[in-house]
């Protein structure tokens, strides 16, 4: 029987040329297929690990030379030999059919394969034949992609909660643009046992801002290309190499190794790094140190823009020992946080903001790269042990980053403020026609003491401090902050009432009348909100009502405070008439971790009991402008056109309110 040599010649050149085809496309698109890769892989690898991974699966996604895969049958396509026409963002119709469709699936599937593996495997990919080191090996340092804000942060936690396939049909729809059918057949053909359940879960991620998702995604926080180094624990490295020394030829190896058990000896994760990981900024002369000038002279003005300050600026003994006592604290530190701060050492050198005797001890501020603000104090005398606290204060401005606690004693706080305020004042909140008072401030910008708001028993005062910007930076205009037992102090805001046929009105600082006599009957409120890592709230007068029996009118105010860390808490509060301006408001709803009353959740309606002068009860009820129609139900029935509502009903009547929106849609009570 003949054999066809001329038919086995060009099956081997057809092999050799696909082959050739799927490594340009992964030499052309290396980048692209590592930020796949390093999304779909499980975070709990850690972030260097899992950088290191991703390229090495990228690297070996074309087989062995010898190996009987080694001539693939890639498809040949037009010419191009990497992405599909469209570039990055098109959808590829049929990825099979592309060089660059093959090295992305051989890419998803080992990846995807890292998620099956038990705890204890080696960091190899998982076929048998491949049991040899993955390459890139790193030795002695730590790489880890450049960290992002606070949103690229919380989607990573939401990726780090769903599995590989899920991970994996989100990044192919919002990296490769692929639809969903696309994105099925990818995933099957990856081995995935249920594609179309990867793909619903998958598009819960993200929602509802979808747009932003992909571009976080392709942000540095997600790129294992564009990365940060710094060293592993040095004295530790030591040991390990001494004990490694009889086996010097198989160094390589060895190096592998010890980053292997250093990542099992730290349990994969990086929130709790021994110190020595971190040594090269515990040096005070590697601190950052803004120029005094810098403020008035950038578009971004937070706390990148202070400059250090305080007499004890170039005490290297002192600034050592708190970043010793950050990188590690000893047990008799004190260590505070505000909620969601975490507090592990500076992955690179902190900004000094402050070090200076305020009060009797030695203090010192920090700002981490746009995330925390860090305090040090040490008593100057007597045997009190040092405190350090820590507070978010990511994507702060003029008005959240314009002051900082730097000392607190008795009732009392002392405030370090920003350099770009000219003016500052204290004035109380439960004396709204009281002007303020002029605050001293010596030349370091550091504050008179300040009374704080009782925590406490009766509430007959709130101090706040009123600060003016500088013209310099043509933000020259007054706010009010108020401490509420955190590091930074909180931005207080008003919302005035809808105004007919007008806009949505914007919250604007609370410094007029309108807005400092709604604080003077909510001001109490803000105690329930002490030490939750307040950034700033906002007093919305949503609505105002006619009362029954009478001219009088009522106001209706949603109280929101947001914090740091996203999460919002909401009182509603109904401002009946009052005999005193300073007569505190009643609470009818409190709702926490919720939209409402922010730029997310602009509608409202809630609904409260009420007794008029002549004794009768009534329900009463309102929504925001957009509410057209107000209905009850159950004990009392009734409805009404418009954004307010009121009926007869007995004190203790269980009434559902629900409302109609004048774009379609209903609205439930808040409670």
């Amino acid at each position: 029987m003949p054999i066809h040599q001329p038919q086995q010649r060009t099956d081997v050149r057809s092999d050799r040329t696909g082959v050739e085809q799927a490594e340009a496309a992964l030499v052309e698109h290396y980048p692209r297929l590592v930020r796949l890769a390093y999304v779909v892989l499980p975070p709990t690898l850690g972030r260097h690990r899992r950088v290191l991974t991703a390229h090495a699966v990228v690297q070996r996604a074309l087989p062995a030379a010898g190996s009987k895969a080694s001539a693939p049958r890639v498809p040949a396509q037009s010419r191009r030999t990497g992405a599909p026409a469209g570039g990055e963002g098109a959808s590829d119709r049929n990825p099979a059919h592309s060089a660059y469709g093959w090295v992305r699936q051989r890419v998803l599937r080992a990846a995807l394969a890292h998620e099956r593996r038990p705890r204890w495997w080696p960091g190899r990919l998982p076929a048998p034949a491949s049991l040899r080191p993955a390459l890139p090996v790193v030795w002695g340092l730590r790489l880890f992609p450049r960290a992002g804000g606070v949103d690229e942060l919380a989607l990573d936690r939401a990726l780090s909660a769903v599995d590989g396939p899920v991970r994996a049909a989100f990044a192919l729809h919002l990296l490769e643009g692929l639809d969903e059918s696309g994105v099925r057949e990818l995933l099957a053909g990856a081995g995935v046992a249920d594609p179309a359940d990867a793909v619903r879960r998958a598009a819960r991620l993200g929602r509802p801002d979808r747009a932003g998702a992909r571009a976080m995604l392709r942000s540095g926080e997600f790129d294992p290309c564009t990365v940060q180094t710094r060293p592993s624990d040095l004295l530790r490295r030591r040991h390990r190499v001494r004990a490694a020394g009889l086996a010097a030829v198989l160094c390589v190896v060895a190096g592998g190794l010890a980053v292997a058990v250093e990542e099992g000896a730290r349990g994969g994760g990086e929130d709790r790094a021994p110190a020595g990981v971190f040594a090269p900024v515990l040096d005070p002369a590697e601190l950052m140190r803004t120029a005094a000038e810098r403020w008035a002279d950038t578009s971004r003005v937070d706390f990148t823009a202070w400059p250090a300050r305080g007499g004890r600026t170039d005490d290297d003994g002192l600034l050592g020992r708190a970043l010793r006592a950050w990188a590690g604290p000893p047990d008799a530190v004190r260590v505070s946080t505000t909620p969601g701060t975490v507090t592990v050492p500076p992955a690179q050198p902190p900004r000094l903001l402050f070090a200076g005797e305020v009060d009797g001890a030695a203090v010192v501020l920090f700002h981490d790269g746009g995330v925390r603000v860090v305090r040090y104090a040490e008593p100057l005398s007597g045997s009190g042990g040092a405190a350090l606290d820590f507070a978010r204060t990511d994507d702060a401005d003029v008005t959240t980053g314009a002051a900082v606690v730097v000392s607190r004693t008795g009732d009392g706080a002392r405030f370090l403020l920003a350099p770009w305020i000219d003016a500052s004042t204290t004035r109380d909140l439960l004396a709204p026609d009281t002007p303020g008072r002029p605050l001293e401030v010596d030349p370091d910008g550091v504050t008179a003491a300040v009374p704080r708001p009782a925590a406490g028993g009766a509430c007959e005062t709130w101090p706040v401090l009123q600060l003016r910007s500088s013209e310099r930076i043509v933000e020259n205009h007054a706010f009010l902050v108020t401490d509420l037992g955190d590091l930074a102090p909180a931005h207080l805001t008003y919302t005035p009432k809808p105004g007919r046929g007008a806009p949505a009105r914007q919250p604007r600082e609370a410094t007029g009348t309108e807005a400092l006599l709604a604080w003077a009957r909510t001001a109490c409120s803000l105690r329930t909100l002490a030490g939750s890592g307040v950034r700033a709230v906002n007093n919305w007068a949503f609505a105002e009502q006619k009362l029954p029996e009478g001219r009088a009118s009522a106001d209706w105010l949603c109280t929101r405070a947001d914090t740091w860390r996203g999460p919002g808490r909401v009182l509603v509060q109904f401002l009946a008439p009052a005999a005193s301006p300073t007569e505190p408001a009643a609470v009818v709803a409190d709702r926490d971790d919720t939209a409402l009353c922010s730029r997310f959740g602009q509608h409202v309606l809630a609904g409260t009991h009420w007794k008029a002068a002549s004794g009768r009860w009534y329900v009463l009820a309102a929504g925001s402008r957009a509410v057209t129609r107000i209905e009850a139900s159950g004990a009392v029935k009734g409805a009404a056109g418009g954004p307010t509502f009121a009926v007869r009903a007995p004190r203790d009547a269980d009434v559902e309110l629900t409302a109609s929106l004048r774009e379609g849609g209903r609205l439930t009570a808040v409670r």
